[in-house]
């Protein structure tokens, strides 16, 4: 009866309550729909998100699937982050074992002569002993269950902070191979028109020798050639220099990196669907890792205040001890001891109410983290947005422009080979031309980067292959 007595007190005040506020998501006001987001095409859904889809079903490049998948196995961001994580796990489990009970055993043998003194002779002593001892911090209070809480929710934060690395090391690889690619079409375009420029400037020469022209032409159809000549080192410069940025991308060394299709075959659809901000919040994982950053905070509040009520602790261990080691065992060796203790906090000088009050700052302070950061997701979402219809408008024109600024340097080419024009003419134009074509790559690149922006906001990206 006795023993089922405490049993009963101890299940008793293990289940007590635990103090501290219980966790509730707190409210945020989300719009109904994103700012700059176009209106559904009749064959989508009105929750269908870019942001669902996988990775390797956004970015259909299979060289930029490849460079993706091999940065994900060995960029050190990704590598951090995932011993971070094990690290959390390590935590959660000590965080736990201070709420269980605490064992050990030990065993003592000494042996001890004392020399003669004026008063008292020699003796020897012997004594011997094997003991178990236990130590429990009864949770009564529910101080380790919500300490454990506050462990659980660290290590889900650290989990999602992984999966933010992932995010943005795939928009980055992403867009740093679409730069490599913007540079290569950069490049082929300035080495096409050098080559034309430098025909160009061989019939320049030819006609100022027969008389036909004067050396102005010649120095002006050099000038061409001197301004397509000039643009091919740089090039060659950020082409390499970018290739080092995706190779530490890849955690690997400085080298070259392999391509894919062309910039402009790179595949995407121009209607990009949004789906509901509501439900960006379940999606994107810097949201998800401030909102298990907050449930950790709000535990620690019920750690704090536990400190306010009794501590209950239960001890007690059982052994042999004897002179004799032969005996040990045998015999009147036995002995135990079972106890508790209660300690009630009376003055620390306001320690524990200032520790209740960190507690609560830091929770209020995390539930501003938590709301600043919907906030900026929003703002990204919606920047995202604008920013790809812009960038495929300006594309559209930019293709316009181009094409009227080819047919002109067509035109203009035509007119001074039959007289009817001076060489500045055709300087002008051939000009305008090579720039528009520049331009016109650059807008192809940025219409790509609009879309990885608008992934990356929308919380794509660290779905497993």
């Amino acid at each position: 009866m006795r023993r089922v007595i405490a049993v009963s007190v101890v299940m008793l005040l293990t289940s007590g309550c635990a103090v501290g506020p219980n966790y509730k998501r707190p409210l945020v006001d989300v719009p109904a729909t994103y700012r700059g987001a176009v209106p559904q095409v009749p064959e989508q859904s009105a929750v269908e998100s870019l942001g669902d889809q996988k990775w390797w079903e956004v970015f259909q490049d299979k060289q930029l699937q490849e460079l993706i998948h091999a940065a994900l196995q060995q960029n050190y961001d990704v590598r951090i982050a995932a011993a971070r994580i094990l690290e959390a796990q390590a935590q959660v489990g000590i965080t736990r074992a201070d709420g269980l009970p605490a064992i050990s055993a030990g065993v003592q043998s000494v042996d001890q002569r004392s020399a003669r003194q004026k008063f008292f002779p020699a003796y020897e002593t012997s004594a011997h002993e094997a003991d178990l001892s236990l130590a429990w911090d009864l949770d009564f209070w529910g101080k380790y269950r919500r300490a454990n809480e506050s462990a659980r929710a660290s290590l889900l934060a650290t989990q999602w902070a992984r999966e933010a690395v992932i995010t943005t090391l795939v928009s980055d690889v992403a867009a740093g191979y679409f730069q490599l690619r913007e540079l290569d079409l950069q490049l082929e375009i300035s080495r096409r028109t050098l080559a034309s420029r430098q025909n160009s400037l061989q019939l320049t020469q030819v006609l100022a020798r027969g008389g036909a022209t004067s050396m102005l032409d010649v120095r002006q159809a050099e000038q061409l050639v001197f301004t397509a000549a000039e643009t091919i080192p740089d090039l060659e410069r950020r082409i390499e220099q970018q290739e080092n940025l995706i190779s530490t991308l890849l955690g690997v060394n400085p080298g070259p990196i392999a391509r894919g299709t062309k910039l402009t075959d790179q595949p995407h659809s121009p209607d990009i669907p949004a789906g509901l901000p509501s439900t960006l919040l379940e999606r994107r994982p810097d949201i998800r890792q401030a909102e298990a950053q907050l449930i950790a905070a709000n535990a620690q509040i019920g750690v704090a205040k536990a400190a306010y009520f009794p501590q209950i602790t239960l001890t007690g261990s059982a052994g042999f001890q004897s002179s004799a080691l032969t005996s040990l065992f045998t015999g009147p060796a036995g002995l135990w001891n079972f106890g508790g203790s209660l300690a009630q906090p009376i003055f620390a000088g306001g320690r524990i109410r200032s520790g209740v009050r960190l507690s609560e700052a830091r929770q209020q302070e995390t539930l501003l983290i938590y709301q600043q950061t919907i906030q900026l997701a929003f703002r990204g979402v919606s920047d995202a947005l604008v920013e790809y219809r812009k960038d495929r408008e300006f594309r559209e024109q930019q293709v316009q422009l181009a094409s009227s600024a080819e047919d002109a340097a067509r035109l203009s080419e035509t007119r001074y080979r039959g007289g009817a024009t001076s060489y500045l003419e055709v300087l002008t134009n051939e000009t305008n031309y090579f720039d528009a074509e520049l331009g016109l790559a650059q807008a192809q690149l940025n219409e790509l980067l609009g879309l990885v922006s608008i992934y990356r906001n929308l919380g794509g990206g660290w779905q497993e292959q």
